[in-house]
């Protein structure tokens, strides 16, 4: 049997940078404070990974003004803040159903912008043109890759965890496969992976936080992975690398500010 991911983790380069991002989150996983605090933290870095995904898809929003106000009024913001509460009740569906997970984070991303009818289901219509990428691919390639993803997810492995995150917040990117909320959808899909394959089983670390703090790179290693060359996917797997490793250091902060009390 094939082992696609695999052959796409054996690619020049990407051992390292997968290697850095694990050792960033072990590190993190090795803070005293998370021994009585865990919870604590992955509900604060469930907030701030919101937070980031919301702004990288275009909303203004501050940490202080996700503590302070209850009902915010963007969309966009509601929708994050709906993803990042509900996905730790995702693991188990995404390991076993990936399509009805996407159905879901869909759902709850987009619930405050579109139609009831069409939450949850693939789009009908072209997709939005985002981040400097080429267009859309239409409905139907959209239905054939998503099965095609989805596949891949259930079939055995032997890439990190990390790698596979990668493939699927690019794929989604790429695929735009609802129309609406297709980049808190991805996010959300990439951070799912990192639990539900063991890398960061608690959810402490937001990679989102770290895709915005290196936003400037998001947009460009996104192009080259959409243009499906083996140095593309290298750059774009080596980008959520690092985003990874600047999210565990935002997480070890966390921490930090505990110990401090």
């Amino acid at each position: 049997m094939t082992d696609a991911l695999a052959d796409v983790a054996n690619l020049p380069g990407i051992a390292g940078a997968v290697d850095d991002a694990r050792s960033a989150v072990d590190r993190l996983l090795g803070h005293r404070i998370l021994r009585r605090r865990s919870a604590e933290v992955s509900t604060e870095s469930a907030l701030r990974g919101a937070r980031a995904s919301a702004v990288l898809d275009g909303a203004t929003v501050t940490l202080d003004e996700l503590r302070t106000t209850e009902n915010p009024s963007d969309p966009v913001v509601q929708g994050s803040l709906r993803v990042s509460a509900e996905l730790g009740t995702l693991t188990e569906t995404w390991r076993k159903a990936p399509r009805q997970a996407l159905a879901r984070l869909h759902v709850l991303a987009a619930a405050d912008a579109v139609e009831s009818a069409n939450l949850g289901r693939p789009r009908s219509a072209d997709g939005p043109v985002v981040l400097g990428l080429d267009a859309a691919p239409s409905p139907s390639e959209v239905a054939l890759r998503l099965d095609a993803l989805s596949s891949l997810l259930t079939e055995p492995t032997k890439a990190p965890a990390l790698v596979v995150a990668a493939i699927v917040h690019g794929e989604l990117l790429i695929l735009r496969p609802f129309g609406w909320g297709d980049g808190i959808v991805a996010r959300a899909a990439q951070r799912l992976t990192l639990v539900a394959r063991g890398l960061d089983p608690k959810s402490l670390v937001a990679p989102e936080v770290g895709h915005l703090e290196l936003a400037d790179d998001y947009a460009e290693a996104l192009r080259a992975y959409s243009s499906g060359t083996s140095e593309g996917v290298a750059q774009w797997i080596g980008h959520c690398s690092a985003a990874v490793v600047a999210a565990a250091r935002d997480s070890q902060a966390i921490c930090e500010a505990f110990m401090r009390g």
